[in-house]
């Protein structure tokens, strides 16, 4: 039989065995080699099936991982309107934003709302040895006070990472704080004064938008666009109609949308800022996480250290509670330093040398090979359920990387409603009004995939899928 014709019935029974959910969305497919072995065909004939399969939408390749079965198509999420830039800088209205969200620390909650990964999927019993080799070595110097900018061997390691996605930092620029979190607040108290005018993104993450209400900012929104990442023309627009002092940017998978700016538009961006002497602080704490395994470029690779701050941590990628992050300052290291000395005079001594511990004994770039495709089949098999279980007209944003999913609901349903009905079933989840500062998107909700998946989870998604249905018409 031709060759041609093999692949072509080849992919013909694997794309009806999709349809028909044999193989569900997020499985892994046979290796190439093996799917020849087992179908008695050539390594040719089974690369050209899954190419075809590829080209069509159903499969995925992943790098060093295999071939995937994708989710069926969904629409995403319109992406926001230009009417947000169409008013006058406005300080943050949304009351749910200026205190902190009791659900976020409750632990009786299926955590569908909590962007974390979860414990298994992270190496909590090797950072556990980690401190224990630490105090047992050093006790003293672990629970003392180390220097305000952070431990030397730290700060090498966080420059290196750098230095190999193309971004060169010296060592003597990092300050380490405590989180990701703490490094985005000092740079804002640093560079800003009440009443000065930010730009951030809509949506975005509702801590930011609480860290600039603490500081007493105007805020101009510009649209992050599902699938595209920040509209860096608008930027451009905003930034020759007003005086703006800094941007506060998430150019690597926003949270909420998982979107990924081109590097193109970072440029742009980073230029634009640049003219016109605005500071940039970009939030790259989702920058290890791209589901296709490269890392992307964060914006200061497009700048000198003159007027980007970068701001990351290794909450997401390593442990949340060890509370270690870092900002790349540049030349303000002396005046962040200050604020630091000031604020919190140091991070902990003890979770820095457990990371220092910790790295010159494991192979990091495994670990996260590891929970980058762990992530990428949790957003997978998530949205297959939500095409399964929830109502005709769900929109969901695509992800390329993190662990959050947007999605947009019929017009008709509150998200507001919807987080209230799942709350009393257990289940946590956030309303969409919580990502941007004038309270919009009230038919959104944010819902985290950093779960492995299982029965508990399937099950929590087809009931805010069932709560979502009742609360129609």
């Amino acid at each position: 039989m031709p060759q041609d014709l093999l692949y072509e019935r080849l992919a013909d029974r694997m794309r009806r065995q999709i349809q028909r959910g044999v193989l569900r969305a997020g499985e892994r497919l046979p290796s190439l080699r093996r799917l020849g072995r087992d179908q008695r065909i050539s390594l040719a004939t089974a690369v050209e099936a899954y190419q075809q399969l590829e080209r069509e939408g159903l499969i995925e390749a992943r790098p060093r991982s295999g071939y995937y079965v994708r989710s069926a198509p969904m629409q995403a999420p319109r992406s926001p309107r230009a009417r947000h830039l169409s008013r006058a800088p406005m300080p943050v209205r949304n009351p749910a934003l200026l205190g902190v969200l009791d659900v976020q620390s409750r632990r009786d909650l299926v955590p569908l709302h909590a962007a974390t990964p979860a414990a298994a999927l992270l190496p909590s019993a090797a950072l556990a040895a980690s401190i224990t080799r630490v105090m047992r070595r050093d006790p003293d110097t672990a629970l003392g006070y180390t220097v305000p900018q952070g431990l030397p061997e730290l700060r090498e390691r966080i420059a290196q990472r750098y230095g190999q996605c193309g971004v060169e930092i010296d060592p003597d620029e990092i300050v380490i704080t405590a989180g990701a979190m703490e490094a985005i607040s000092l740079t804002l108290r640093t560079v800003t004064r009440p009443g000065d005018i930010v730009i951030l993104e809509t949506p975005t993450y509702h801590g930011l938008l609480q860290a600039v209400a603490a500081q007493g900012l105007r805020v101009l929104e510009v649209p992050n666009r599902p699938g595209l990442g920040i509209d860096a023309a608008q930027v451009g627009e905003l930034l020759e109609r007003h005086a703006v002092r800094a941007a506060l940017l998430v150019p690597n998978f926003n949270n909420p949308l998982g979107s990924l700016t081109s590097d193109a538009d970072k440029r742009a961006l980073v230029a634009a800022c640049a003219a016109h002497g605005t500071v940039v602080i970009e939030d790259d704490l989702y920058g290890e996480l791209a589901y296709s395994g490269e890392r992307p470029s964060p914006l200061r690779r497009y700048d000198d250290g003159e007027h980007v701050v970068t701001c990351g941590s290794y909450s997401k990628m390593l442990a949340p509670g060890l509370r270690v992050g870092w900002m790349l300052s540049g030349r303000r290291t002396p005046e962040l330093l200050r604020t630091k000395s000031f604020s919190t005079v140091a991070t902990a001594t003890l979770p820095q040398m457990a990371l220092i511990e910790h790295f010159a004994r494991h192979d990091v770039e495994r670990g996260l090979r590891r929970l980058r495709r762990a992530l990428a089949d949790n957003a997978q098999a998530y949205r297959q359920a939500l095409l399964d279980h929830w109502p005709d007209g769900t929109c969901v944003a695509e992800p390329a990387g993190g662990m959050t999913l947007w999605i947009e609901l019929p017009d008709d349903i509150d998200g507001q409603a919807l987080f209230e009905a799942a709350l009393e079933r257990g289940i946590g989840t956030l309303p969409g009004h919580l990502f941007s500062n004038r309270g919009d998107y009230t038919h959104h909700m944010r819902l985290s995939c950093g779960q492995p998946w299982d029965r508990k989870i399937e099950t929590a998604l087809r009931t805010v899928g069932e709560l979502a249905k009742g609360l129609q018409g």
